[in-house]
Formats: structure tokens, C-alpha cells, sequence
């Protein structure tokens, strides 16, 4: 029972929370434990917010699911647990995030309800919406970086809010095309109504679209004369390449071995974009604090 009520929560994506902490690494801050500590804390409460709106979108999602191949085994339209206890989870949930965020800077908690606003929207409409679905899942990655920076009190550079922005409209298109090839392959034209609007050459354009915007963005971002300034280094453009990687990487993942739907599956399973990942950490952090010149 403890495991089903887990998989509600959905744990494996508090991942995408991660982008909590992108203001931290290039604030040069990352290693002052106050500032840390902060930043951990925006982070859990953005990880509980998630997991409350997953909760809420499977209840709301719940005959759906109930039709989808995959998503049918999921705790509610499983059966595994009864909708009246997810919906009294997620209540308990709220309070939990309504009182926690009277802790925070009035900033940062205007950014988590609008990031909870945000996927409630989604959940009852916007995912029903061409295009608007996936611009919503991009604005919810942002809403994080923006909140990672509002918490701490520091600036964030627009080419890192754009390269956040695309990546994430990347990672949705992509979830997008997966979706659309499964239920070519089951015949299944039920499981999300807006995926009639969509075709693969469609979705195909916007990835190759999204994912030029998220190399040349990041390219932009290492040079940028503020970067620079800041990191007092142009060595940061050395970093591109994982980047470059990670996008081809995860383009081949979805388009030659049928990957794609569940994003967080790709980052913990992939060993190869595990390194790149890893790599991209270890030399990002090198070059801003100048541990190599």
C-alpha cells in the first residue's frame, strides 16, 4: 500500500525540480551553505507541490488513464487505490504547501502558486489545447528556474531563461511525438484528446525547431559579454558540447529506439546521457568557480 501511494506521489520526477538550483550553480553560490540550504528548501517545496498536482491530475485523468497502455497500471485507474483517499491525500497536501510557503519571501511563493495555478489550468484545460499544452509544460520549467532565483535573491541571465524555455518545449514535443507513435503502433486514438491535433511531421518541426533554440540560446549564453563579466572567463562555451550531446542524444532515444514518453525514465536509465549529465556538471562547475582557469 505504502508503494502505491509512492507511485502516486510520483518520486522519480521530483528530477525536473532540479532546475530549482540552476540559479544557485551560476550565482556562484553553490558552495555557500546558507544560500544552499535556501535553495534545498525551494526545492522540497517545489518536489511536494509537483507531487500534489500529479495527484490531482490522476484524479482528474482517471477515466482516461483507465483507456491508456501504459498508464491504466497507475495506482488510481489500477484500482490500487480508492479515488475518494487520492483525493483526501491531495487536501492534506495542500495545507502542508500552503502553510510551508508563509516561510518564504513573498516572491518565491508567488511563483509556486503560480506554478500550481499554472497546472491546474493544464490539468482541467490547457493540455486539451494544440500548442498551448506543450508552451504550458515549458512555462512550468521556467517558473522553477525563476523561483530558484527569487528565493536566493539573485538575477538569472534571460539567455538561461530561454534555454530553459526550449529545452522544455523540446522535452514536451518530444513526449508528444512518443505519444503519437504509440497509439499508432496500439491502434489507441483515446488515451489524450489534443494528440488529434498533432501529426508526427508536425511534431518533428517543432522539435527540430525547439531543439536549435536550446543549442544556440546556451551557445549565446557562454559568450554573452555579461557572462563573461561575471564568470571572468570565456571557457564556459566548452561546456556547449554536452549540451549539443544531450539533445542529439535524446532525439535518437526517441526516434530509433521508440523512447520518449517519460522523460525522468530517460535521465535515470540512459547510461550515456547519465555521463553526459554528469560531465556537464563536473565541467560547469570547474569553469564557474574557477577551480580551472
Amino acid at each position: 500500500m505504502i508503494r502505491n501511494y509512492l507511485k502516486l506521489l510520483r518520486l522519480p520526477q521530483w528530477i525536473k525540480n532540479f532546475f530549482v538550483f540552476v540559479p544557485l550553480v551560476f550565482s556562484q553560490h553553490l558552495f555557500d551553505k546558507d544560500y544552499f540550504i535556501v535553495s534545498f528548501s525551494g526545492f522540497i517545496i517545489f518536489c511536494i507541490t509537483s507531487s500534489l498536482v500529479y495527484v490531482i491530475n490522476d484524479v482528474i485523468d482517471l477515466e482516461a488513464d483507465k483507456a491508456h497502455p501504459v498508464k491504466k497500471n497507475r495506482p488510481l485507474p489500477s484500482g490500487k487505490i480508492p479515488r475518494i483517499n487520492a483525493i483526501l491525500l491531495a487536501t492534506i497536501i495542500f495545507v502542508i504547501v500552503g502553510t510551508a510557503l508563509t516561510q518564504f519571501n513573498e516572491y518565491f511563493a508567488f511563483s509556486v502558486i503560480a506554478y500550481f495555478v499554472l497546472n491546474i489550468l493544464y490539468s482541467f484545460s490547457l493540455k486539451h489545447i494544440v500548442l498551448l499544452d506543450i508552451f504550458s509544460i515549458a512555462a512550468g520549467f521556467t517558473l522553477r528556474v525563476i523561483a530558484g532565483a527569487l528565493i536566493i535573491s539573485v538575477p538569472i541571465s534571460s539567455w538561461l531563461l530561454l534555454t530553459t524555455m526550449f529545452i522544455s518545449l523540446f522535452l514536451a514535443v518530444m513526449k508528444r511525438q512518443s505519444e503519437l507513435k504509440l497509439i499508432q503502433d496500439e491502434s489507441n486514438t483515446t488515451t489524450r484528446k489534443v494528440l488529434a491535433s498533432y501529426s508526427l511531421d508536425f511534431t518533428n518541426q517543432i522539435a527540430t525547431v525547439a531543439a536549435s533554440g536550446v543549442i544556440i540560446c546556451y551557445a549565446l549564453y557562454t559568450v554573452s559579454s555579461r557572462t563573461v563579466s561575471i564568470f571572468g572567463t570565456e571557457n564556459l562555451i566548452y561546456t556547449t558540447p554536452f549540451v549539443v550531446f544531450g539533445i542529439f542524444r535524446y532525439m535518437y532515444l526517441v526516434y530509433i529506439n521508440k523512447k520518449g514518453e517519460n522523460t525522468t525514465e530517460i535521465m535515470l536509465t540512459d547510461l550515456p546521457m547519465i555521463l553526459n549529465v554528469l560531465l556537464y556538471i563536473l565541467t560547469t562547475t570547474l569553469i564557474v568557480y574557477k577551480i580551472i582557469q
